[in-house]
């Protein structure tokens, strides 16, 4: 008798793990799960024959190479586009995470980081149009004369914060109970330009330095990399050593440019002439310009790299010993900046 009840209960425990548990063929409320790791690519410049980071010198250009690689950022979006049109969003930490996905989710997937303050993100809408533009920065309409007059149609903007992307032409698939790994590689589409004014005599009279890289691309979009055809002259101001003036420009690259790393190259020159321009304010009040071609420079440097000019004098009472400079009236030296506050994820 004692044996019978206990294959009873058995069998009643069976039934009732058979009842309240979830098989697979039958389960409605479990999704499939995709287990999303990203890997950053912490690039500044792209090289395209000048074999930078192998021939550095940090006494020359008074940093490591490492030390101007961008950092990873604080979060990324993902959009899911569907053939319908809809798109559903997704936020992540930088490593990633497990997310629920439906069953035969048949989408594209975009990733990029918005935790930007000088960009502004396009037709997202459209995969095909969506992309990163610089936010507009503005200085006094006596500066800057030559370069507006060569680039009519440019807005000046600020320096595009560090975007990183990725695209996905086909989502992963995964089934009921499925943890599905998914590996995504997040590639900048911004890079860095170290700028050097040299300075034959004359810097220890400057009191504050700026300057402005005209010819660049505006924007880029985000699915395949490639940098709009607008362009757009870039402000940004300098640090004053005892024998240069110096900044790091970040910049989309010049004008429609594909990236090899996309499956594209293109080593043809820009469209259109790239110039540079330095502001300074001497100790007297008095402002002095001076413009460079750096077309030849950054044809070699599509994206990110070294561009330095040199022969800068200035005299104690303004007046430049270089003909590339002229006496503007500045009354106000400072930009007006416009700033983009980023819509982050909700925690």
């Amino acid at each position: 008798m004692r044996i019978k009840n206990y294959h009873i209960s058995i069998v009643a425990l069976v039934m009732l793990i058979t009842t309240v548990s979830c098989r697979k063929e039958i389960c409605y409320d479990h999704f499939p799960t995709v287990d999303l790791q990203f890997g950053w690519e912490l690039e500044w410049e792209r090289d395209y024959g000048m074999n930078h980071k192998v021939t550095w010198d940090p006494s020359q250009h008074r940093y490591e190479y490492d030390e101007l690689r961008p950092s990873v950022p604080e979060w990324v979006k993902m959009i899911k586009y569907y053939d319908d049109g809809h798109m559903v969003e997704g936020f992540f930490d930088p490593d990633g995470k497990k997310f629920e996905v439906p069953v035969d989710d048949k989408c594209s997937m975009l990733f990029y980081n918005g935790d930007t303050e000088y960009i502004i993100f396009s037709d997202v809408a459209s995969l095909t149009d969506a992309r990163a533009i610089a936010t507009t920065r503005t200085r006094s309409g006596t500066s800057l004369q030559e370069m507006r007059d060569l680039y009519k149609v440019s807005r000046t903007t600020n320096p595009p914060d560090v975007i990183y992307s990725a695209f996905i032409n086909e989502a992963p698939t995964a089934q009921v109970h499925e943890v599905k790994p998914m590996s995504v590689k997040m590639q900048p589409l911004v890079y860095t330009y170290l700028v050097t004014y040299e300075f034959d005599k004359g810097i220890e009279h400057v009191a504050a330095a700026r300057g402005a890289l005209g010819g660049m691309a505006e924007g880029v979009y985000l699915r395949t990399g490639v940098s709009t055809d607008e362009t757009s002259i870039i402000l940004f101001d300098c640090e004053i050593h005892s024998d240069a003036c110096r900044c790091q420009v970040r910049s989309f690259g010049i004008p429609g440019f594909p990236d090899s790393y996309y499956g594209r190259a293109d080593q043809n020159a820009p469209a259109a002439p790239i110039s540079l321009n330095l502001e300074v304010r001497l100790k007297s009040g008095k402002t002095k310009e001076f413009y460079f071609d750096v077309t030849d420079q950054v044809k070699n440097q599509p994206r990110g790299g070294v561009i330095k000019v040199s022969g800068i004098s200035v005299d104690d009472d303004g007046d430049p010993s270089s003909s590339s400079g002229f006496d503007p009236s500045v009354s106000d030296w400072s930009d007006e900046v416009e700033v983009v506050i980023p819509i982050g994820p909700i925690k």
